[in-house]
């Protein structure tokens, strides 16, 4: 079995992929296209973060590639359809750096209210600038969080604990933690909130989610954060607010496009500007957050390989399933259409094949069955269910226990 690691992705994956005999490579930069392509010619599990893109025509090229594991919370840089069209798993990482992303937003919120990159670009210049004008505490201030998934929700809770009032609103119905306060509309929470933080999704429909109008919408000398999606914000609209001094400051961790690799070139129309914090797209760049995300997708690619266990599966029907006790496991990903089940079992009938227990679970167009079974397996058993009509993928793991 062997992994390919890309992106910089923490040594726990390493060590842990490799404890469990597999051969794996490490990468630091992303690779694309035909690039891609070739690295991964005989690899069994992918790792990647954010910047490399595995389209449908990479699938296609990876004949080998059982599953992929996206060390971040995103995933539209992957083909969840085409993957699960191929029987390739996607998990990712839903909650490993919510406390990071949340502990960097606080710090920028503070940071802009008190100035305190100006203030600190004028001492390393040599210019004593002790002034309490335009700085300000964020007790009693209120914050608007456009998102109100795992880290808006988190990020609510503890700005009400510094004594912000929050505001938030999220197409889907969310409970308010705390005294947070659901908002009807975008336009209500800018209107309302004199912070504005966003925290969506990666889906296409948010695209573009934030330009002139929204900022517009904003209160004079608001702040504004988007620590979420690059291709969320209009920088050239975010600008004009900025230098009109309608927006008071800005702290941007993610962009429309980002360098490769660490020490590439980075431009923006957002450098130079008074109170903004650009920053990396270190949001979860933290040890912490690295290493649990780390352990976490890396394991659950383990469970998969060793167990067939697609719990957090971002794109096949969930099946959560213990350590293989029978003689063998067939991992079955199928067309979900009537009369499967009862079809392969027939299978396994016909060549003796005793069942010892059985887990299905169906999602879309897709099914998942995990049998397990306690006999030997023959060759030809094997491949009459791979060449079922219905059949997507189809793995035996032998039990090695």
């Amino acid at each position: 079995m062997k992994a390919l690691l890309l992106e910089n992705i923490h040594s726990e994956a390493r060590r842990l992929l490799t404890a469990r005999g597999y051969e794996v490579e490490v990468r630091k930069g992303a690779l694309d296209g035909a690039e891609l392509v070739e690295a991964l010619q005989g690899v069994d599990l992918l790792g990647i973060r954010s910047k490399t893109h595995l389209t449908r025509d990479v699938l296609e090229r990876a004949p080998q590639l059982l599953a992929v594991g996206a060390f971040c919370i995103g995933t539209n840089q992957i083909d969840l359809t085409a993957a699960a069209e191929r029987g390739v798993a996607v998990f990712n990482a839903p909650f490993s750096n919510t406390r990071s992303v949340v502990e960097l937003a606080i710090a920028e919120i503070i940071a802009m209210a008190r100035h305190l990159t100006d203030k600190n670009a004028a001492l390393h210049a040599g210019v004593w600038e002790k002034s309490a004008k335009g700085a300000h505490e964020v007790r009693g201030r209120t914050l608007g969080i456009v998102g109100y998934g795992n880290i808006g929700s988190q990020l609510s809770v503890i700005a009400e604990a510094l004594g912000m009032q929050v505001y938030f609103y999220d197409i889907a119905d969310k409970l308010a933690l705390g005294n947070a306060r659901r908002c009807n509309s975008l336009d209500e929470l800018l209107e309302t909130a004199e912070t504005i933080s966003l925290h969506v999704d990666g889906r296409a429909g948010n695209a573009g989610l934030f330009g002139a109008e929204q900022f517009a919408r904003m209160r004079p000398r608001s702040l504004f954060l988007n620590l979420c999606r690059g291709f969320v914000v209009d920088h050239e609209a975010l600008r004009d607010a900025l230098l009109s001094g309608h927006l008071a400051g800005a702290a941007i961790d993610v962009f429309p496009e980002e360098p490769k690799t660490a020490g590439d070139p980075f431009v923006s129309l957002l450098q130079g500007i008074p109170n903004v914090i650009l920053t990396p797209h270190v949001g979860g760049s933290t040890e912490e957050a690295q290493t649990d995300i780390g352990q976490y997708v890396a394991g659950k690619l383990r469970d998969y390989v060793a167990d067939a266990n697609t719990t957090m599966s971002v794109n096949l029907p969930q099946v959560a399933v213990t350590e293989c006790r029978a003689k063998a496991r067939i991992l079955h990903v199928h067309q979900n259409v009537p009369g499967v089940l009862a079809t392969t079992n027939g299978v396994l009938a016909d060549f003796g094949a005793n069942i010892e227990s059985q887990t299905l679970s169906t999602r879309g167009n897709l099914g998942v069955v995990v049998t397990d079974v306690g006999s030997e397996l023959s060759d030809e058993l094997i491949e009459k269910l791979r060449q079922l009509p219905e059949t997507v993928s189809l793995r035996v793991i032998t039990n090695q226990h």
